[in-house]
């Protein structure tokens, strides 16, 4: 049976709202699609929609009470304001455990090393860690992950991201990490900054929000390392850097691809040695791989246990997971990185793609969003690490690739297409077995319905 969560009681007395029943909650959720049996739904009212209109719903689907401010004859706790309640409501839960919390930020890799991390904990204490879901890292998704958690919680590590200055800032004081980590900086977001050193000083925020005593864990090849160490020196006892570069202080003293593709890996951490085999393709997962074994031992986790959790695991949906694509006479492989793109996420995964075995190389690339004045340029860049990849045939997306198109012009073949329905057709057309095929870029590109495709044998 699913432990308690949150009682009736409980929730009124962190919100200051009036309950009509007492009910027992055994989890959270504001989207009305994902309701489970013993589920509170909190009917949060947008721009867009009304969380009330959907609480008939809810309650169809078994939920056990809901947090409104609005009248309704379903159990319920009664509000003035149901956001400032999910966050009332993530204060109460932060405050009630004892866990070692890890807050997790940076441009590239947050959602990987997330999972990365959790597994790792996971390993050596089954049931005793907690994260945040895909990737609940906004203004609603990070205290969405602190009301999930439960009470007896020994590690949690949540997610964290932003889009503008600031916003950091608020989510780390509700968070409140022991140990607090960036994993990169790069170009993201970029039209809402004036420059990476801007992005670096709002990921930086992150630090503010530490416990006293707290871990900061900075990626010590990153050019704006002493940035990020002097946004974390007013507020922590620790700096603790990771990285392939022989000063970081969780370091890879060697690594060598496996036959499978994996990365062995031997770790320097402090004084002591760690080998372990990284299941993940590419030189980013040994760095997240570091950064993780370097969280581990801040909150007095088990590296060995990490080691073994790092072996198996396995890629995420649209984030690295990989697939064979049923085709007439064979399979292709299929790279599965449609949930996101920039420059160094790009570059990272056209480099595992170069890696591969196979007849052919091809990737599909979709355009890469809210990257400001300076898209054009940044686009145009990835002309030679597809050249260096030894891409047979790239498949590029959206009018943003326009300047790609141009930069590779004589170099390597391709096609411009207005979208993923037409990449689709064009992939179709040359995609043969033994082939190694790479599909990424922004989310709202909507590649991952191409992978969709492949999977179920539709495309």
């Amino acid at each position: 049976m699913t432990e308690p969560l949150w009682t009736a009681t409980e929730i009124a007395a962190a919100t200051g709202g009036i309950a009509s029943a007492e009910f027992i909650a055994t989890g959270v959720t504001f989207d009305s699609r994902e309701v489970g049996s013993g589920d509170l739904f909190i009917a949060l009212t947008g721009e867009a929609t009304d969380g009330h209109r959907f609480l008939d719903q809810a309650f169809a689907q078994s939920a056990a009470g809901a947090i409104v401010s609005e009248e309704t004859s379903h159990p319920h706790v009664r509000v003035a304001d149901t956001m400032a309640a999910l966050e009332a409501l993530a204060i109460a839960a932060r405050a009630r455990t004892s866990a070692k919390i890890i807050g997790v930020t940076g441009s590239v890799g947050k959602t990987s090393t997330k999972e990365a991390l959790f597994a790792a904990l996971d390993r050596a204490d089954p049931g005793a860690a907690h994260r945040s879901v895909k990737s609940y890292n906004n203004h609603t998704g990070v205290p969405l992950s602190l009301a999930r958690m439960p009470a007896a919680t020994r590690f949690a590590v949540l997610e964290m991201g932003m889009n503008h200055a600031g916003e950091l800032a608020h989510l780390t004081t509700l968070v409140r990490p022991h140990v607090a980590m960036v994993t990169a900086i790069a170009p993201a977001h970029t039209a809402f900054f004036p420059d990476e050193s801007a992005i670096a000083d709002a990921k930086g925020e992150i630090f503010a929000g530490l416990e006293p005593g707290g871990t900061a864990i900075i990626p010590y090849d990153s050019p704006h390392r002493d940035r990020l160490i002097a946004a974390a020196a007013p507020h922590v006892a620790h700096v603790v850097t990771f990285g392939l570069a022989g000063g970081a202080d969780v370091r890879a003293i060697e690594t060598m691809r496996t036959a499978t593709g994996a990365t062995f890996v031997t770790a320097q951490i402090g004084e002591r040695e760690l080998s372990f085999t990284m299941a993940q393709p590419g030189m980013h997962w040994v760095s997240n791989a570091l950064g993780v074994l370097a969280a581990v031992d801040a909150v007095g986790g088990d590296l060995a246990m990490a080691g073994l959790a790092l072996a198996e695991l396995g890629g995420l949906q649209g984030r690295g997971a990989r697939m064979m694509a049923k085709l007439p006479d064979g399979e292709a492989l299929v790279i599965d990185e449609s949930y996101n793109a920039n420059p160094a996420s790009m570059r990272a995964t056209l480099a595992v793609l170069g890696a591969e075995r196979a007849a052919r190389k091809i990737a599909v690339l979709g355009e890469m969003r809210e990257l400001g004045e300076r898209s054009a340029q940044y686009h145009a860049d990835l002309a030679d690490p597809i050249v260096e990849a030894g891409v047979g045939h790239v498949i590029l997306v959206g009018q943003e690739m326009r300047a790609l198109a141009n930069a590779l012009e004589g170099r390597v073949e391709f096609v411009h297409v207005p979208d993923a329905a037409a990449a689709r057709d064009s992939l179709m057309d040359i995609l043969a077995p033994g082939d190694a095929v790479l599909i990424k870029g922004s989310n709202g590109v909507g590649l991952a319905r191409l992978v969709a495709a492949l999977s179920s044998g539709t495309a």
